[in-house]
């Protein structure tokens, strides 16, 4: 069994790279992370160790933890894993479609949108990433919506990396449209719909950004 601590430095690394305050790159000291929670240094390396298994950090030996940067291949490679999945996934979720679950998507929907009017980067990133989490969820997929999950940690990592302010707000607009075309049970317009909107999320990342860098003790504070 895991300790609660263990969970809760993973959850909390997670959480800062995920929302764009611990950036690609980004070394992770044992010492200071054991310093800012308070804990030993043998729970951070089972935190970190946990991390590399999700692809979020890489482990390097005798150099430490780094928050991962990922090539421009591997973000081909997951965005091409998640268009295969999401369009399976859009016909399944067609064929069960009700009023309910369209409410819901909706209203996450109004939620990215308030988030982009705050100009709230973070949240703004996670919520888009999160629709697609959300439909697995209110198909009732624990397995399809844990591997979104992960598909979709990489990929917030991957979009810090390489994605601009303006396709943010395709995102948005995308999103609003797949729910027009679910809620009009039009499968072959949704699963159109989705695949185009990973295309374009993946083809509005500008491959040649320079990558930011940040500081460990900032990003958790």
């Amino acid at each position: 069994m895991e300790s609660p601590n263990t969970r809760a430095i993973v959850e909390a690394l997670t959480k800062a790279i995920v929302e764009h305050r611990l950036h690609p790159g980004t070394k992770l000291a044992e010492q200071k992370l054991a310093d800012h929670f308070g804990v030993s240094r043998t729970l951070v390396r089972q935190a970190l160790f946990q991390l590399s298994q999700n692809r979020l950090i890489r482990l390097e030996p005798a150099r430490g933890a780094f928050v991962a940067a990922p090539s421009v291949m591997e973000a081909r490679q997951v965005f091409a894993v998640r268009r295969m999945l999401e369009a399976e996934m859009t016909r399944a979720f067609v064929r069960e479609v009700t009023p309910a679950k369209i409410k819901a998507l909706r209203e996450h929907v109004a939620q990215e949108k308030a988030a982009m009017e705050r100009g709230d980067v973070p949240v703004r990133t996670t919520l888009l990433g999160d629709f697609h989490v959300r439909m697995a969820e209110l198909m009732g997929n624990e397995v399809l919506a844990q591997m979104l999950g992960e598909l979709i940690s990489r990929c917030a990592l991957i979009t810090l990396m390489y994605q601009t302010d303006s396709a943010a707000e395709h995102s948005h607009d995308e999103h609003a449209d797949i729910i027009k075309a679910l809620a009009a049970r039009d499968e072959p317009l949704a699963v159109r719909l989705m695949t185009e909107h990973l295309l374009n999320v993946e083809q509005n990342l500008a491959f040649d950004r320079k990558v930011p860098s940040n500081d460990i003790s900032m990003a958790l504070s």
